[in-house]
């Protein structure tokens, strides 16, 4: 008897942490949903073009409302084991103090980090069955606990309201079997992370996907870290 294949939906999978997890997955054997910005190519479209048929690729800008409206219509009926929302971004000067940052530019990087990858999940949770996971993207920085060196100040304001928005959800979700992740994958040397990141991709995010199939079978929802421990609210 034939098992249907698993699948997860990646949003923000063209470079980075989030076309590693893609990656990390297909290996795995499951099959591959990842969202892109605009029309260029990317990491994702050479690792559609090694596993045929494994990897569809659709585009998705998260600050633009309209086409997460659009996805979710395309998306109609479709059912993902796992929901992976990565996208995210960090503000242009990240040394700035929150009373040196600009208005634009702290607006932008909540909308970017907080608001819009909750927009994502919400208009997108209908695509997870009951006993699925959704995770988040979010960071060891967005820890209020352990916030003792502050530094990247709007940065970590931007992951902790995620953090926040993310526990308000999951408590419209208490008595359901769903699983709720906020991941936090480490400093890792990536465009977004920099060159000063104490891990390699390859030292992250392999355990980091063995978190995510750890967790969906535990409801309720955890902020891990990469190699499955709980990092303090």
């Amino acid at each position: 008897m034939s098992h249907p294949q698993h699948s997860i939906l990646i949003v923000g999978a063209s470079r980075g942490l989030g076309h590693a997890i893609a990656a990390e997955f297909l290996k795995k054997g499951w099959k591959v949903m990842g969202t892109v910005r605009g029309t260029a190519r990317t990491l994702l479209h050479d690792l559609a073009d090694a596993h045929p048929g494994r990897v569809e690729i659709e585009s998705l800008d998260i600050t633009h409302p309209g086409q997460i409206q659009a996805l979710r219509e395309r998306l109609a009926g479709h059912l993902f084991d796992i929901l992976f929302v990565n996208a995210g971004t960090t503000n242009p000067d990240p040394t700035q103090t929150i009373g040196e940052v600009s208005t634009e530019d702290f607006v932008n990087l909540m909308v970017a980090n907080a608001l819009s990858p909750m927009r994502v999940v919400e208009s997108l949770a209908g695509n997870v069955p009951p006993d699925g996971l959704i995770g988040v993207m979010s960071s060891g920085q967005g820890s209020i606990a352990d916030n003792e060196t502050g530094q990247r100040e709007v940065y970590r304001g931007s992951k902790a309201a995620l953090n926040q928005l993310l526990r308000s959800f999951a408590a419209r979700q208490v008595g359901t079997p769903r699983a709720l992740l906020a991941m936090a994958p480490g400093w890792v040397r990536t465009e977004l992370g920099g060159p000063e990141g104490r891990l390699t991709i390859e030292q992250s995010v392999p355990s980091l996907v063995e978190v995510m199939l750890a967790k969906r079978g535990r409801p309720g929802l955890e902020y891990l870290d990469y190699r499955g421990r709980t990092v303090a609210w």
